[in-house]
């Protein structure tokens, strides 16, 4: 029976399942958890009640969690983070990021004259196809797009890797492709896009409905679970898009789809895809069935070595766009640091600041959801309009909460690294780190500082960054984190009012 159960919990885990489970009842032992040093998926790992409808014995649950760490079900855990945050971003997204990130590009061929547009006329749509853009708001190309577009348009096709945060115009960008390539006279699968859930294609696939709408030729049909098709049938729309395991399914095991027939291959959210088990593997053994002539585009937030080294075996001989690192610079934010001893000497400094200076919107960084809720909890008996943000919420309810703050309900948000990516709010011109941002093992982590921050400072305004630090170790934290980025952090005295209002100038 136990074994049973374990089965059906890893099968869940590998359909990114796991949300389903009630995870606030599982009580694991202190040993099991020091010896497989994941204290943090215990706390999430709180019951497999839906799968065997009763408490096990605490010895079956030792084995439990140990077989399922041996089974990647910590790596799943990280990839459904990743995925929930990627989901929340286009849920939240209704415009494109004005960012002023230089990109950086890298031919195939380094002779070749490298094309860029300014205007989508330059790239001679079809007419239903710019009427497709014009009707989504997109008056002009994105950075990316200025770049990526004459590249995933060109003939004969070229293979594209490419760098590109949320709401920089990414997804339109590749649906363009898509669209573009599409013959609608032939009924059958030539564009092909992978997704790592069955969220993120739904929401790409709304980008293609949108596109498309004047193109009503080209269909569209979802290689995702659940939608079951007749053995022997043959898929004549002319696109498809889903998840890895499904997708491979439909090439191979059933043959609703000829890979022999396909034009373009789209791999989106590469980093959050490397993260789920099973779905690099997947990606690979898709990519081998293509001919040889057909185009791939793939696309990723960040470039870590794991995920360039999956990008390399996926896409052969490809022109590669990066945001340049020089470019990831703060120079628009003033960043300072106060020293506290605890906190409540910490919330003391914030409720200094917020009566030395005005602050449109704020927002504010702890580590911990229990940090988080204490403080929102605070700062609501001081009087302020707090919303407050943390992993538990479901993906919805996390952009219900952000939307209210957007449309300036609330004033202060109060929020874990759920929130540190990919929100862009113009009346923010706070962001305060109650807590600064370390990895596991306790290292600055630089890249959700910047990302952090980075929620300030948008739109051609200046920000303002304030640090609090209450120890030692979070001093040292604080001075390689400017390290890294060659920018000093200036100390503030929030006891002196004066001091204050001048940060505010």
């Amino acid at each position: 029976m136990f074994r049973g159960c374990f089965g059906l919990l890893c099968h869940s885990v590998n359909e990114n399942y796991v949300s389903i489970f009630d995870l606030d009842c599982l009580k694991c032992s202190a040993r099991v958890l020091s010896v497989v040093k994941l204290a943090p998926v215990a706390a999430r790992l709180r019951s497999v009640s839906l799968a065997c409808k009763s408490k096990l014995p605490a010895d079956i649950l030792e084995w439990l969690v140990v077989s399922c760490v041996v089974r990647g079900f910590a790596t799943s855990l990280v990839s459904e983070d990743k995925a929930a945050q990627s989901l929340l971003n286009k849920l939240i997204r209704n415009n494109l990021v004005n960012t002023t990130n230089q990109v950086e590009v890298l031919q195939k061929d380094p002779n070749s004259p490298l094309y860029s547009v300014k205007s989508f006329e330059e790239l001679r749509l079809k007419p239903q196809l710019l009427q497709g853009v014009y009707g989504m708001g997109f008056n002009r190309p994105s950075k990316i797009q200025e770049t990526a577009l004459p590249m995933m348009l060109a003939e004969p096709p070229q293979n594209l890797i490419a760098q590109s945060q949320s709401g920089t115009g990414k997804t339109a960008a590749f649906v363009l492709a898509m669209l573009s390539h599409v013959d609608p006279n032939n009924k059958y699968p030539q564009c092909l896009c992978v997704s790592p859930t069955y969220e993120l294609a739904l929401q790409t696939g709304k980008v293609i409905e949108q596109m498309g709408k004047h193109y009503p030729e080209v269909q569209l049909v979802y290689a995702i679970r659940g939608n079951k098709l007749q053995r022997g049938m043959k898929l004549q729309e002319q696109i498809v898009i889903g998840t890895p395991g499904t997708m491979l399914d439909w090439c191979g095991k059933f043959k609703f789809i000829d890979p022999k027939k396909v034009k373009v291959f789209v791999l989106d959210e590469a980093d959050v895809m490397i993260a789920t088990q099973g779905h690099q593997d997947q990606s690979i053994r898709i990519q081998r069935m293509l001919p040889k002539n057909c185009q791939m585009l793939l696309f990723s937030a960040t470039f870590e070595e794991s995920v360039w080294n999956f990008a390399q075996r996926i896409v052969p001989d490809p022109n590669i766009i990066k945001l340049k690192r020089e470019e990831e610079t703060l120079d628009t934010i003033k960043q300072y640091y106060v020293l506290c001893n605890c906190k409540e000497e910490k919330f003391q400094a914030l409720c200094n600041i917020y009566g030395a200076i005005t602050i449109a919107q704020a927002m504010i960084f702890c580590h911990t959801r229990k940090t988080a809720g204490w403080l929102a909890g605070e700062l609501s008996r001081e009087g302020h309009q707090v919303a407050l943000l943390s992993g538990e919420m479901q993906v919805e309810q996390r952009a219900a909460v952000i939307e209210r703050f957007r449309d300036g309900k609330e004033k202060v948000l109060v929020t874990t690294n759920v929130c540190a990516r990919g929100i862009d709010v113009e009346q923010v011109s706070v962001v305060i780190n109650f807590d600064l941002p370390v990895d596991k093992d306790g290292n600055p982590d630089n890249e959700t500082y910047l990302h952090r921050i980075g929620r300030t400072g948008r739109f051609g305004k200046r920000g303002l960054a304030i640090n609090m630090v209450d120890s030692k170790m979070s001093m040292n934290i604080l001075n390689r984190i400017q390290e890294h980025f060659n920018k000093k952090i200036e100390k503030l005295d929030t006891d002196d009012l004066d001091e204050i209002e001048k940060i505010a100038s």
